[in-house]
């Protein structure tokens, strides 16, 4: 009886904290939609999406919409960059994964690499160029899962590449890497219009227009409607669009623009390639199905810290407590480290064992090895080989790994290209820029759902500031090559080849809940994604936060990792274990406890890129969205 009052008194207590917690303020409002929500990394991409809604679109046909706005406003991407999908068909009722990821183009191998003094494929210039991979999986999204024409879904794009009062955000961000911009004829032509002048750059609020962009899309939606005329399908027309770019004459001026800048892809190599849909990689965590696309993203690694974490009372470890962020700091590190040597294209030789890596059993041999004590800074691969009936062919190179891997000196500093975004102290700034430019390097995320159950989550990149633009056509190059090794000690799964698709950081997550969409997330930031998006997931399903709240949470980052981005040495890199971000407003005791661990600690104001989330309430059968108060991000609602 007794107990039975202590638990009927608590209950009261319990609910009226978890309210409490639902009504706390937040620096943004949330969205609230009951027809139709629309999130991205920029207020005039977020505005395209709701244009399409306006029209009559669904989800996808507005996300095809931001997305084309996105790279037009050059947010951390271009035309030429890739595209990684998650949406949910209401109709099938099942995640369909998108992979639109260009590949290494003809003569793109170690060896030339090598030859050229290189460790890693190039940070920047023609290059480190993979094949375009985001015009094609516009059109793929849109002729399979959209209902409008190119047409329509182009027009908001069309309209700004005519001309629009370009951002702050970007325009300082051209200023600052003009001397990048100025080695290549086309870049500087289009980027910067005042060259000779004190400032080079448009200025924020000038009017800025990209007439070879707009000349190329439009060659696109000319070869829709033409197919149209002839009485071809919608699905056939957009389909000649892709054609035309990837086949036609855009093909052909794009490869003479590369070509004469010095890269490497070919006419061929653009006919041969194609996006892919695939069956996307899920798990269960406590009721919640959590999907990702494969192993030539990160995001398996997401579903590996679930995996350990759902064997441990996370909720009682206590929100960013010393307890919390040590215990998820140390499995991110075993995920990581998985990720960092097991992941690869899965549509080349070898073959990745991710279904070892995806069980349960290995899940616990992992956990098992958990340091409650301090941080364990030789955290390597684990062998998730015997846990698929083989054995693993790869143990001599994990341990090479285990000695070229040091601890480094601590960076941190925010990315070159946010600096708009955060107040900088001389402080941070005498910190090594480079190193936590290339940890925190963003992109932008699409958001979309609408009331007949269509969700959508894109992480596109590719093609961003200082890009190198292909010829005439306006089209920024990608820099993706650069998340290719040269060393099958680092990883033998990632090795640059023609016709390869690199691991990459980029990573939309859609997740379940009763057999009805639950949310779509994403967030920018490379090696920092899944690092946030982890615990923006816990902070809904653990500690009953908003999605609002979730995204404007104080997150921590790890660096003990391999660099998917930057760099030109193995010492640009190479994992720091121990270094830890923190936000600035972390208790002290916190921090001194964090250290008496072993860690290595830094504060900063930021510590999560931008993450954008809608989430499907079932009671109501409403939306809600959520968008990170760092940064450009927004959306609209109806």
């Amino acid at each position: 009886m007794r107990r039975f009052l202590l638990t009927f008194l608590f209950l009261p207590f319990i609910f009226f904290n978890f309210l409490e917690a639902q009504n706390a303020p937040t620096q943004k409002p949330p969205l609230h939609g009951k027809n139709w929500m629309a999130i991205t990394g920029k207020p005039l991409a977020a505005t395209a999406g709701s244009m399409l809604f306006q029209s009559g679109g669904n989800a996808v046909d507005a996300a095809c919409a931001m997305l084309a706005a996105t790279c037009t406003m050059w947010d951390v991407l271009s035309w030429g960059g890739e595209t990684q999908a998650l949406l949910y068909h209401p109709r099938l009722k099942k995640v369909i994964a998108i992979n639109a990821m260009g590949v290494a183009p003809t003569g793109a191998t170690a060896t030339f690499f090598k030859e050229k003094g290189y460790a890693f494929p190039p940070e920047y210039g023609p290059l480190a160029a993979t094949t375009p991979g985001t015009p094609g999986g516009i059109c793929y999204l849109l002729a399979n899962f959209g209902t409008k024409s190119l047409k329509e879904v182009l027009a908001p794009a069309m309209d700004l590449a005519a001309g629009y009062p370009i951002e702050a955000q970007t325009a300082n961000s051209i200023e600052r890497a003009k001397e990048r911009i100025k080695q290549w004829k086309y870049s500087r032509q289009v980027l910067l219009p005042h060259l000779g002048e004190k400032r080079e750059a448009p200025y924020p609020g000038e009017i800025f227009k990209q007439e070879d962009l707009l000349n190329t899309l439009s060659k696109m939606v000319e070869a829709e409607t033409v197919a149209l005329r002839a009485g071809k399908s919608r699905k056939d027309a957009i389909m000649a669009a892709y054609d035309r770019f990837y086949k036609g004459d855009i093909a052909a001026a794009f490869v003479k623009g590369v070509q004469e800048q010095g890269g490497l892809i070919t006419l061929e190599d653009l006919a041969a390639w194609k996006p892919i849909e695939e069956e996307p990689l899920k798990i269960n965590y406590k009721g919640v199905e959590v999907y990702k696309l494969s192993q030539w993203t990160q995001g398996p690694s997401f579903l590996q810290a679930l995996l350990m974490l759902e064997q441990l009372d996370v909720k009682k470890l206590g929100y960013n407590s010393p307890k919390y962020i040590h215990t998820l700091y140390q499995v991110l590190s075993m995920a990581f480290a998985d990720r960092d040597f097991y992941y690869g294209d899965p549509y080349k030789l070898p073959k990745e064992p991710i279904a070892g890596l995806l069980s349960r059993e290995y899940a616990r041999e992992r956990i098992a090895q958990l340091d409650t004590l301090k941080n364990a800074a030789s955290i390597g691969p684990g062998d998730p080989y015997p846990f698929q009936g083989e054995t693993n062919p790869y143990k001599q190179f994990i341990e090479k790994l285990r000695l070229i891997q040091d601890s480094g000196s601590f960076r941190q500093v925010i990315p070159s290209h946010d600096q708009g975004i955060a107040s900088l102290d001389a402080s941070t700034l005498v910190h090594d820029q480079a190193y936590q430019d290339r940890l925190w390097r963003g992109t932008t995320t699409v958001e979309a759902a609408d009331k007949e159950g269509w969700f959508i989550s894109i992480t596109p990149s590719g093609g961003w500031i200082p890009a190198v633009i292909a010829g005439n056509t306006g089209i920024g190059l990608s820099q993706r090559m650069q998340s290719f090794v040269l060393d099958s000690t680092i990883n033998p799964f990632n090795i640059v080849e023609p016709g390869k698709r690199p691991r990459v950081t980029l990573t939309p997550t859609m997740a379940l809940k009763e057999g009805e969409p639950f949310m779509a997330f994403g967030v920018q930031g490379g090696d920092t994604q899944d690092q946030n998006l982890v615990q923006f997931f816990l902070n809904i399903v653990e500690f009953g936060m908003t999605v609002q709240q979730a995204a404007e949470a104080a997150n921590f980052n790890t660096n003990q990792l391999w660099l998917s981005l930057g760099g030109s040495t193995l010492q640009d890199r190479k994992p720091r274990p121990g270094q830890l971000v923190l936000n600035r407003n972390t208790p002290a005791s916190t921090i001194d406890a964090l250290k008496q661990k072993g860690y290595k600690i830094k504060t900063e104001e930021r510590t999560s890129g931008p993450i954008n989330a809608i989430l499907f309430d079932k009671r109501y059968r409403t939306l809600w969205g959520g968008s990170s108060n760092h940064g450009e991000d927004y959306g609209i609602a109806w």
